[in-house]
């Protein structure tokens, strides 16, 4: 087995007296992606977060050999900014030399609206299309989604999930949380389970069953 290019050794996450998440080992090999599936409140943006480095673990540490994206749920970007704005700040942060390039670039890749229309005023499908074209400005080869095409019909899914799938086919990786179960059967090679902050199951998609996962 190669180095992986991200590894979570026993993190685990509480808040007062609540365990988020159980002392957990993760990693994430190059070239595979991986679903993270299970109920509401399993853990699994938890984990995604302290993957991420959004989240510092309770205990234990996360090592990252690589550039990471990540997609929260949750917008990351900049309410009163355009798309176009916000693609251009966060290249700019990223280091990117052609921001301004870069940015028209991702607004066309994802079909995004070119008008300086505050991005907090876009649809939700638009909001979550803006997060992943944001994750990808940096190139990375690892990347983090939490559910993230929830939002978008089915065209825009087939749009996000070709660019994610490039990350994979390049050598790279890819961690997603979702509760879609097309999405697990098309696209992952590995499957992990969360319950009650645990992980109960981790193995190969190919022979994985779905049934009784989200009760």
């Amino acid at each position: 087995m190669t180095e992986p290019l991200l590894r979570a050794l026993r993190v685990a996450r509480r808040f007062g007296d609540v365990e988020a998440l159980a002392p957990t080992d993760f990693d994430l090999q190059p070239g595979e992606t991986v679903a993270l599936i299970g109920p509401n409140g399993a853990g699994k943006s938890t984990l995604l977060a302290i993957l991420a480095g959004a989240l510092e673990p309770s205990e234990g540490t996360v090592e990252a050999h690589t550039r990471l994206g990540w997609v929260p749920q949750r917008p990351a970007h900049y309410g009163r900014l355009s798309a176009r704005e916000n693609l251009e700040l966060f290249a700019k942060l990223e280091g990117v030399s052609e921001p301004v390039r870069v940015a028209q670039q991702m607004l066309e890749r994802f079909s995004l609206p070119p008008e300086d229309r505050p991005s907090g005023e876009l649809s939700v499908g638009n909001r979550q299309r803006l997060n992943v074209a944001l994750s990808l400005l940096g190139e990375p080869r690892v990347l983090l989604l939490d559910e993230p095409t929830a939002s978008l019909d089915p065209g825009q899914r087939r749009r996000v999930w070709d660019v994610v799938d490039a990350v994979h086919d390049e050598g790279g990786a890819v961690c997603f949380a979702t509760q879609n179960v097309e999405e697990i059967g098309e696209h992952a090679d590995r499957v992990v389970v969360m319950r009650d902050g645990h992980v109960v199951f981790a193995g190969d998609a190919a022979t994985f069953q779905v049934d009784g996962v989200f009760e």
